[in-house]
């Protein structure tokens, strides 16, 4: 809501700056057009039928054979314009830039005969035109400040009624999710539970197939749940820096494959980590890493069939903690990559990534890192977490790959 508020203020002193602007270059042009007029006609009318002893105001009119008034400016006239008009019969009009400022320079054969050269002085007119510019100087300054404030006022009021049902609703959510989670644990425990029994009483296919859909469905449920609160989570404090802690990849990483241990054997897979001799270090809120790299091992189990491989590889790349999760699976068209994490994304296949993928992408990018996916259908899929990596003080420790799955 901060950047919106100050989007509308850059916006609205953006526009004050370039109406100001268009303004002072409409009259600037149109007073420099004035003001050359004025010069031009006074000037052509000093030359043709000014007072040699007497001429306009900012004027001053030469001839051969006369004497030049006392007030006259240094430099002039110009003999090679005026060998010039005597010799077309034709007037030379030009600009000339003596004793620190502009003269308009005309010299012509009058009607009588008589060669004569007018200079006009045009300090005064530029002078203007530099107070022109100064006074828009300081309009634009003050406009700008002005608008700018105004802008703040502005967008304060419009944002305010939106971040305000934006929080609303990030506080729905998060204690909606939190006031479900306890019931719905209860529910996940107590059907797993049945489940067991129905195992153990060996009741009918049918009952206890049904109870591990129930079960199931009801785990999917809580991870939904786990997910908007996460969210929820982030978007109201994007950056949490009280919870960000040293965290050691290699060793998430195996502590998440031992979780999902029991799903990857009894779907038939075989995960592999591979992690190198030393630590790998990112800072982070650990809880929120491991939810992303479990969404990803999830993922790649829902999407390999029995008797797939799976495998988490650790690395260090130029600065960056790189995180590789690579499946035997289904894959994906290649131009789906980027949709697959948009939020409950349906692929052509029909394979549906729910919310998992986009809060994956959310929680990596409030890490500063990036994550990128690859696959072609048939052909497995690739997903690459990279994160910034951290100075880390523990002793290196031997980094064996680990397997879980099948035996």
């Amino acid at each position: 809501m901060r950047r919106a508020r100050l989007r509308i203020s850059v916006i609205t002193g953006a526009t004050v700056t370039l109406l100001i602007t268009l303004v002072g270059g409409v009259a600037h042009t149109v007073m420099t057009h004035a003001q050359d007029e004025q010069v031009r006609r006074e000037l052509r009318y000093g030359a043709s039928r000014g007072d040699l002893s007497s001429p306009p105001v900012c004027t001053w009119l030469y001839a051969p054979g006369t004497t030049p008034l006392a007030n006259s400016p240094a430099g002039f006239p110009v003999r090679a314009d005026m060998d010039r008009a005597l010799r077309t019969r034709e007037a030379v009009e030009r600009t000339v830039r003596r004793n620190g400022t502009v003269y308009l320079v005309r010299t012509q054969v009058r009607a009588d005969g008589r060669l004569v050269q007018a200079v006009f002085d045009l300090r005064f007119q530029l002078a203007d035109r530099r107070y022109l510019w100064t006074a828009l100087g300081v309009a634009e300054v003050v406009g700008l400040l002005a608008a700018t404030a105004t802008g703040a006022v502005l967008g304060r009021r419009a944002v305010a009624p939106l971040a305000e049902a934006l929080t609303r609703q990030r506080r729905f959510v998060a204690d909606a999710s939190h006031e479900l989670r306890t019931p719905i644990t209860q529910v996940y425990t107590r059907a797993q539970v049945l489940a067991r029994q129905a195992a153990d009483d060996d009741l009918p296919a049918r009952h206890r197939d049904g109870l591990a859909r129930l079960v199931g469905s009801v785990g999917r449920l809580g991870e939904v749940l786990d997910d908007l609160l996460l969210s929820a989570s982030l978007a109201a404090d994007p950056a949490r820096r009280s919870e960000h802690r040293h965290v050691e990849l290699v060793t998430l990483a195996r502590t998440v494959v031992a979780e999902e241990s029991d799903r990857t054997r009894d779907s038939g897979l075989t995960v592999v980590v591979n992690g190198p001799s030393y630590p790998l270090c990112v800072d982070g809120i650990e809880s929120a890493l491991r939810r992303a790299v479990g969404e990803l091992l999830v993922n790649a189990i829902g999407h390999t069939p029995a008797g797939g491989r799976i495998e988490v590889d650790l690395a260090h790349a130029d600065g960056t903690v790189q995180l590789t999760v690579t499946d035997t699976g289904s894959g994906f068209d290649p131009a789906e990559a980027e949709r697959l994490f948009e939020r409950f994304h349906r692929g052509d296949a029909g394979g549906r990534y729910g919310l998992g993928l986009a809060l994956l992408r959310e929680v990596i990018a409030h890490h500063g890192g990036t994550v990128a996916a690859t696959g072609r259908p048939g052909r497995g899929a690739r997903f690459t977490i990279r994160l910034p990596e951290c100075a880390s003080s523990a002793v290196p420790e031997p980094a064996p790959a680990v397997t879980a799955g099948r035996p």
